[in-house]
């Protein structure tokens, strides 16, 4: 297979931690047009390093594309990914969170839910290396109540209808000593976001 041409060409810059689900949506709807490059994940705990990669990805492979879309929402950024989105004039995925776009924003923002610990597909799967290790759990399981002693349940939003995986957010719910609701979600509007491009 040939590369595509130049034109209609869309690069997306996304955190790792929306890989599969971008890549399955691009797959399900032929999305052939889409470029995915991913930031690690883990900067979802170093978010001042956000800003600094897309603008240098920005710049770097500007000219080899005929649009680019951040597949980021604000993740703790304190509105500098979209000042800095803005300034470079490119567009990015609306919400404070992948939790909230992941439930649809005006559903997200309607629940008001500040005592609620939110697991995603990715967030399940990697639970002990995105969770439990950075925050130390593993060191020190005394902290636990200390971290997760205000909230009052884990809200795992399903992207996918997968049995194993909810049994592992039971497990994870449970090593957090919290409840777990389960929410399917799909890929909320994140669908819609890729969609439109």
């Amino acid at each position: 297979m040939t590369d595509l041409p130049q034109r209609n060409r869309i690069l997306l810059i996304a955190c790792g931690a929306l890989a599969r689900e971008i890549l399955a949506l691009k797959a399900a709807n032929g999305w052939d047009h889409l470029q995915l490059h991913c930031l690690p994940a883990q900067w979802h705990h170093h978010p001042e390093r956000i800003v600094p990669a897309v603008e240098k990805m920005v710049a770097d492979r500007r000219a080899d594309f005929d649009e680019i879309f951040v597949v980021y929402a604000d993740c703790g950024t304190g509105g500098q990914l979209q000042a800095a989105c803005d300034r470079m004039g490119i567009d990015m995925i609306p919400g404070p969170h992948c939790f909230s776009f992941f439930e649809g924003n005006e559903t997200f923002a309607a629940r008001d839910e500040m005592t609620a610990f939110y697991l995603t597909d990715f967030a399940v799967r990697q639970f002990d290396a995105f969770i439990w290790k950075p925050l130390g759990l593993d060191r020190h399981p005394d902290l636990r109540d200390m971290y997760f002693g205000n909230y009052e349940k884990v809200v795992y939003q399903a992207q996918t209808d997968d049995p194993v995986l909810s049994e592992k957010a039971k497990a994870c719910a449970e090593r957090l000593g919290l409840p777990l609701e389960r929410r399917f979600t799909g890929y909320g509007d994140l669908a819609p976001a890729l969609a439109a491009l």
